[in-house]
């Protein structure tokens, strides 16, 4: 089943790269008593992922925080390293927090995976934008299939 606006995040166990190393961080520590604006792309380095998605949170973020977004992450059903990977060959510094999400789990807590076994992918996130406040799913946008609109850091930043 999947998330609703008015549905508490479900707990989950994602992985960020910090600089001692692969770190655990939960949902409640990422989402508690914060507004977070939450991006999830099906792969990172994906072409439309990595020309399109990621560039827009970069390019909107001041905008973004402008409107009293505290921190703007994006999530993959990728391992950390290839999280880290992708945010430093994108150019992300500090501004996005780059989340693993290996196995899937916290994706399909959600209800928001996608069967990219066609491709070669295995199981991956649907390309999805949400805000998050205090836990809390205020927006959800997610795409239909071959779309990329309203996950767009456009669209989002025009929502708030």
């Amino acid at each position: 089943m999947t998330i609703k606006v008015g549905e508490r995040v479900p707990s989950a166990t994602l992985r960020l790269m910090t600089k001692d190393g692969p770190q655990n961080v939960t949902t409640d520590q990422l989402f508690a008593g914060r507004k977070v604006v939450l991006f999830s792309v099906p792969g990172a380095f994906t072409p439309t992922c990595h020309a399109r998605h990621l560039p827009g949170y970069l390019e909107q973020h001041d905008a973004l925080k402008a409107r009293g977004v505290d921190a703007v992450a994006c999530v993959a059903v990728n391992d950390v390293f290839v999280m880290d990977a992708w945010g430093k060959a994108a150019g992300v510094g500090d501004r996005i927090l780059m989340l693993a999400d290996g196995n899937a789990d916290f994706t399909r807590a959600l209800g928001l995976e996608l069967d990219a076994s066609g491709f070669g992918m295995g199981t991956r996130g649907k390309r999805f934008a949400m805000l998050i406040v205090d836990g809390v799913v205020s927006q959800l946008h997610v795409e239909s299939a071959g779309e990329f609109r309203v996950s767009a850091a456009e669209y989002v930043l025009g929502k708030l």
